[in-house]
């Protein structure tokens, strides 16, 4: 295929072969994502059913958005999907940090104190935070205190755990690596986590960064107090536009509508304006749209293998994301990646990605993202911070045709120019 004077999806033999064999390869991976894609898809249905969805809630209402059906409705689906006791899902959590920080600022006072489990939290929670002496309205602004637990060999430490919480008044956990190097937590981790942390302090709020990790596996942390996330990743099955959910506890999720919209209105009030299909089409197709994720992700680790690159999670590794990082070792290579899969993508083909300061992080990141919906990672998205070791994080892929083109105009690219391999 040739566009002006650039050619894609023009493979020599060599590197069609090489796909075809990766492909294969990853058949029986593929088969145990399919099993589980099947059992969240019935966990899906269930909660409509149970919860008589009908078409008159999938549309929207203006102003103050009382008695709004949908929106209540969304609600109890989440609620039953994620196994608890209660939910809040809206439009106008404007990301996942967005909703993390309502969460944060619900249930934390002044002279309390948040422990962070799993090392340094993602970039742009830091200043949600107020680590690094950043004010602007910080926790740390009104007198909470910080520290963190730091994993050990490689895992959770989970002796540091029980004694690093004792005093906490809410321990946050996240489940997805963020721009680090260590492994992402599993359900089973997650709850072997919380049980440590329980043991020490029952006291303590426990709330889980579930970003990433949904529908991953068969179940969420019903262990969790609160289960965070963003409706423009995996729940949202590309089809949300924007929002998050916080679901969990009864008295922590109305302390979280609380601080959305204001003490004593809680979740009765707020239009959903047209979102309401969106949100609950997207939720329906979010089991299918997170399996071809995770086989784009399976079929990128097996190929960047293959081309001596280090990855993680390795491609027989069991997933527990739909997260893929690739250490590509310099910042030509993360520039080149980037634009293959820009390239591939069905919105802004023709846009070179570039490394910019991007609002809430620490060093400029690089993002490859030609999207129905700007920065939704559950469609094909690459990105990574300008800085050592220079690792780019693939996620995503509404179609597992479509992502895998994305994987291998970036790789393809990559081994033309001579770029294959750490240096």
């Amino acid at each position: 295929m040739v566009l002006g004077s650039v050619t894609l999806f023009e493979y020599d033999n060599k590197f069609w072969k090489l796909a075809r064999d990766v492909e294969e390869a990853c058949a029986p991976q593929f088969r145990s994502v399919d099993e589980i894609f099947e059992k969240n898809q019935i966990r899906v249905v269930e909660a409509f059913i149970k919860n008589r969805v009908s078409e008159r809630h999938l549309f929207g209402t203006t102003g103050y958005g009382y008695d709004d059906a949908g929106r209540a409705i969304i609600d109890k689906v989440y609620t039953d999907v994620m196994g608890s006791e209660s939910a809040l899902v809206r439009h106008n959590f404007v990301s996942g940090t967005h909703a993390l920080a309502v969460c944060l600022f619900a249930i934390l006072r002044p002279g309390d104190e948040l422990v962070c489990v799993t090392e340094d939290p993602y970039d742009s929670l830091k200043k949600v935070i107020g680590t690094g002496g950043y004010k602007g309205g910080s926790l740390a602004d009104f007198g909470v205190r910080y520290s963190q637990v730091n994993f050990l060999d490689g895992a959770p430490d989970y002796e540091g755990i029980a004694k690093k919480c004792r005093d906490a008044r809410l321990v946050y956990i996240q489940r997805s690596r963020g721009y680090s190097s260590r492994g992402s937590l599993s359900v089973t981790q997650t709850e072997e986590i919380i049980k440590k942390i329980r043991e020490s302090s029952k006291e303590a709020a426990v709330v889980v960064d579930n970003c990433y990790c949904e529908f991953v596996s068969e179940r969420e942390s019903t262990t969790a107090d609160l289960i965070v996330g963003s409706l423009i990743k995996n729940p949202g099955g590309g089809l949300a536009r924007t929002g998050g959910y916080i679901a969990g506890k009864k008295d922590l999720v109305a302390l979280c509508a609380n601080r959305l919209t204001a003490p004593g209105i809680g979740a009765q009030v707020g239009c959903s304006l047209e979102q309401n299909r969106e949100i609950l089409m997207g939720l329906f197709m979010a089991p299918q749209a997170v399996a071809n994720a995770l086989k784009t992700a399976i079929f990128c680790a097996s190929l960047f293998e293959k081309l001596g690159f280090s990855v993680s999670p390795g491609s027989l590794d069991t997933r527990v994301d739909i997260v893929q990082s690739i250490k590509l070792g310099s910042k030509e290579k993360m520039r080149t990646f980037c634009v293959g899969v820009q390239a591939a993508s069905p919105i802004d083909s023709f846009v070179k990605p570039q490394e910019w300061d991007m609002p809430g992080y620490e060093a400029k990141v690089i993002m490859a993202a030609g999207n129905f919906t700007m920065g939704a990672t559950i469609e094909s998205s690459a990105d990574g911070p300008m800085r050592e070791p220079y690792t780019i994080y693939y996620q995503g892929g509404l179609n597992f045709p479509s992502g895998k083109l994305c994987v291998m105009e970036a790789a393809w690219r990559l081994t033309r120019s001579g770029l294959t391999g750490e240096p």
